[in-house]
């Protein structure tokens, strides 16, 4: 049995050992992050057991479509009393990511840290992390069928879920034979993709239009062109009355410009903390520029946040992206 078999099994073991959970994702939830997380409680469900899923704040309305996302705690607005000995992590590329959420660990809980990121620290006290998988979804696909748990369409919605938003609709180079044979099998319990891509990839609200609208007045070029960045101040954010989700995806507008080997947005949800995201073409690894700014990613896909005032953050992104593209951000 290769390592990858091992921990797929323990990891099998600690949801058959325990009998309530924490189940969390990353703050900021994407697709994968979300589908893994309600994947993993109707593992759970299955398996007899108690839990509660959480997020330090709101997951985005998008994908409410999925089981159990009614039953999604945000932190922010529901606090628990509760602290939990068996914690399950899905998604959460460090420790970090986890967010004030590690407020309701027991003390000495024991913790299964389910990923897919390359940049990983192994924080849990059991680690399932295969950087090889395209989504954390795919991890979850085998853990499920060590687990004995059986497939329906309800379980089979949330791990396709995670494989299609985390490829790119299948687009990306992490798009392997696996990830296909996978998604070929969960569409036989009666996923209906189209209607999966429409809601994750297609359907926009209108206020991320209005937000892109002023985006797009920020769109600049640097380091000779190499890097694309797009900006998103708070003030943008209350002028057009839009939140925090409406402004997902801008990253990708940068990267896809001709010539451009590194895009980058700079969203300021809220007064002095900057999301930063990077999505990079061949010649760059942004998880290595990510992790030397606090946060983490895969090589083409990465981000942090940081808090301070945006010019300052943006100066302190070109300063790393200046020595990873080989060009100064004026030159």
């Amino acid at each position: 049995m290769n390592p990858n078999q091992v921990a797929v099994q323990e990891a099998a073991r600690f949801m058959q050992e325990h009998d309530r959970f924490l189940v969390l994702s990353h703050v900021s939830p994407d697709g994968d992050a979300t589908g893994s997380a309600l994947g993993v409680v109707l593992m759970l469900e299955q398996l007899g057991k108690e839990y509660v899923v959480v997020n330090e704040g709101e997951t985005p309305i998008k994908f409410n479509f999925l089981p159990r996302f009614d039953r999604l705690y945000n932190l922010r607005k529901q606090p628990l009393n509760e602290t939990f000995g068996a914690v399950i992590a899905v998604d959460c590329a460090d420790e970090s990511r986890m967010g004030d959420v590690r407020s309701l660990f027991a003390s000495g809980a024991a913790l299964l840290n389910i990923d897919h990121h390359p940049t990983n620290d192994h924080f849990g006290t059991v680690n399932l992390i295969r950087p090889d998988a395209a989504a954390t979804a795919e991890i979850l696909f085998d853990v499920a069928e060590a687990a004995g748990v059986s497939f329906d369409e309800e379980l089979a919605l949330c791990i396709y879920t995670g494989l299609l938003t985390d490829t790119g609709g299948f687009r990306y180079s992490n798009t392997s034979p696996r990830v296909m044979e996978i998604a070929a099998q969960l569409l036989g319990y009666g996923v209906k993709p189209g209607d999966v891509a429409e809601r994750c990839l297609e359907e926009i609200t209108f206020a991320h239009v209005k937000v892109l609208r002023r985006a797009l007045q920020t769109l600049q070029l640097s380091h000779q062109n190499l890097v694309a960045s797009i900006t998103v101040s708070a003030a943008d954010f209350a002028e057009v009355g839009a939140e925090r989700e409406d402004a997902g995806g801008l990253v990708n507008y940068c990267r896809n410009i001709e010539g451009v080997e590194v895009g980058v947005s700079f969203v300021e949800a809220e007064p002095g903390v900057v999301k930063v995201s990077m999505r990079a073409r061949d010649r760059v690894d942004v998880a290595v520029i990510a992790k030397q700014l606090g946060g983490g990613g895969h090589a083409k896909a990465a981000g942090c946040t940081i808090k301070g005032l945006l010019s300052e953050v943006q100066k302190k992104v070109w300063t790393v992206l200046d020595d990873a593209v080989g060009v100064k951000f004026d030159e």
